[in-house]
């Protein structure tokens, strides 16, 4: 009975090879599986982004509705984020989800700090078409950074809406609100824009590698579109068609 009994513990019992064996196919499996979970997670954050960056689309256009078929004019105070806030809502869409990490590393910033335009110093990961060709087209000479603060630009005036970008993504360091051809060295569309905030293995403040990023269109629509392809073959960003084929791919 006695040996009976010592034979039936040692069957239940592992031995400490078999343990490791099984530590081992666990750590393998988990290899496997996190980074599925990874791209998992990063897509359901690009689609989250994907419906916030519409319904700001769609906000705009809904203002534009409201008055005379005119988005939003160039403003240094009380800007875009505050004129659309009674569509759109809620502050918090104005971040994208890739842009808020666990310890706020990314968190976006916003050119002002004004407490009394809540929207408008709120963190921001969008921003907004400036139409810097169409003025500059209009004006001549006459155009500068200063010369269109009051401007605005008429829906009819974009003959291409469901190929004209009207927010993008900027780099989440970056404060500018409106995206000017036309400020700085080579312009916000290089500068000021980040080509690739989801699907990238990079995050930093100059932008990503590879992947792509969430745009919203003139025509209320939006869509994801890779590194790089908002600005060539077309630059989807411009009205005037010169502009549009004299596209650049950035170096992002």
């Amino acid at each position: 009975m006695i040996q009976l009994k010592n034979r039936s513990r040692r069957a239940h019992g592992f031995t400490l090879i078999e343990l490791l064996v099984v530590i081992a196919i666990i750590a393998i499996l988990a290899g496997m599986l996190l980074p599925s979970l990874g791209r998992a997670k990063e897509a359901a954050k690009r689609i989250s982004c994907v419906n916030q960056i519409r319904q700001l689309g769609i906000s705009a256009t809904m203002y534009a509705g409201d008055n005379r078929g005119e988005f939003p004019d160039r403003s240094v105070t009380n800007r875009w984020c505050d004129r659309l806030l009674p569509f759109y809502k809620a502050v918090k869409l104005l971040t994208c989800p890739s842009d808020l990490g666990p310890d706020n590393k990314n968190r976006p910033a916003s050119a002002i700090t004004d407490t009394n335009q809540v929207a408008d110093s709120a963190p921001r990961t969008y921003i907004i078409n400036g139409w810097n060709d169409q003025f500059a087209a209009e004006m001549g000479d006459a155009f500068n950074m200063s010369s269109i603060v009051g401007r605005t630009m008429k829906d009819t005036t974009v003959q291409q809406p469901s190929e004209t970008i009207l927010f993008g993504e900027k780099l989440y360091s970056n404060g500018h609100f409106y995206m000017d051809f036309l400020e700085g060295k080579l312009g916000n569309d290089v500068e000021v824009l980040n080509h690739s905030v989801h699907n990238t293995t990079t995050r930093a403040a100059s932008g990503g590698k590879g992947g792509g990023s969430d745009y919203a269109f003139t025509d209320g629509s939006a869509r994801f579109l890779k590194h790089g392809k908002s600005l060539s073959p077309i630059n989807l960003w411009a009205v005037n068609e010169r502009w549009r084929t004299n596209a650049i791919a950035t170096a992002q």
